[in-house]
């Protein structure tokens, strides 16, 4: 039987959350990410250990089926490749930034600056949108301390807490990108492999709607079940099982996360008693 093959970067920010997503979903790899390949024992898939701004180009050269990269990555590389999953976790934004001391109006304070970036597409790109003519200077690592020693006015880089910015004396100024962990592939992978995947996207997402959803139990008067559906109406309906207590119920549903607390004050109003909230391991829709 054909493998997938899929690269995940050797080390960073995106290696150990790859592995553990991998992990959660029963995919079991022999030699962890300490070789450049890592066979799975009860799933039909290779792993590949790669740089992770090689892995667009071993995804787009064929040398792997899909990789598991950042965003900022993927667009900078700008390869015809589709992205096959969101997984939400590595997140970052690309931000343009200046020295603290420096006022920033608008995107004008950039033209005729020098701007010092390893993203030079994305940049290139934004200034274009924007009708800013900016000087780009094209560096490998190190970006933030471009401005303290005269080689650039701003930079364009990868912020996360922006805890870098500020102890090198710097702002953010402009977001110019969002960036997550997605995985990429090129279409139309052959008929035995576009199944592996669709398999491995299949366990991926139920993870990821167990991820973004609770389990509530919950006991209440006969009177109220009626607006305690109508705020939890569950995937299709609540469970509703009779309790040894004459004219009480017990509920089982499904909330979404970002709706938890506002719904738990709405079912408290409406009389829910002994609410019980539980964590999704998996979720079939």
């Amino acid at each position: 039987m054909k493998k997938l093959k899929i690269a995940v970067q050797k080390s960073g920010r995106l290696s150990e959350k790859s592995i553990r997503l991998l992990n959660d979903c029963n995919i079991k790899l022999t030699n962890g990410n300490r070789k450049l390949i890592s066979i799975s024992s009860n799933f039909p898939i290779e792993v590949l250990f790669l740089r992770d701004d090689d892995i667009p180009q071993y995804v787009n050269d064929g040398v792997v089926d899909i990789g598991i990269v950042g965003e900022n990555e993927y667009l900078e590389k700008n390869y015809s490749l589709s992205i096959y999953e969101r997984l939400g976790f590595a997140k970052c934004r690309l931000s343009l930034a200046i020295p603290k001391s420096e006022e920033y109006k608008s995107l004008d304070y950039f033209r005729n600056k020098k701007i010092a970036t390893s993203y030079p597409f994305i940049l290139r790109s934004f200034l274009s949108l924007n009708k800013v003519n900016a000087e780009i200077h094209e560096i490998s690592g190190s970006v933030e301390i471009s401005p303290s020693i005269g080689l650039a006015d701003g930079i364009f880089d990868i912020v996360s807490s922006g805890s870098t910015l500020i102890s090198n004396g710097l702002k953010e100024v402009e977001k110019v990108v969002d960036s997550e962990a997605i995985i990429i592939g090129r279409e139309n992978l052959p008929k035995e492999k576009a199944s592996i995947l669709n398999q491995l996207l299949f366990r991926i997402r139920s993870l990821q709607e167990a991820k973004s959803n609770k389990y509530i139990l919950l006991n209440a008067p006969e009177e109220s079940l009626k607006e305690i559906k109508e705020i939890i109406p569950g995937m299709k309906s609540p469970t509703i099982l009779p309790l040894a207590e004459k004219g009480w119920f017990s509920l089982h549903s499904v909330v979404n996360e970002e709706a938890f607390w506002e719904i738990i004050g709405q079912l408290k109003n409406a009389g829910a008693q002994g609410i019980l909230v539980i964590p999704i391991e998996k979720m079939i829709i």
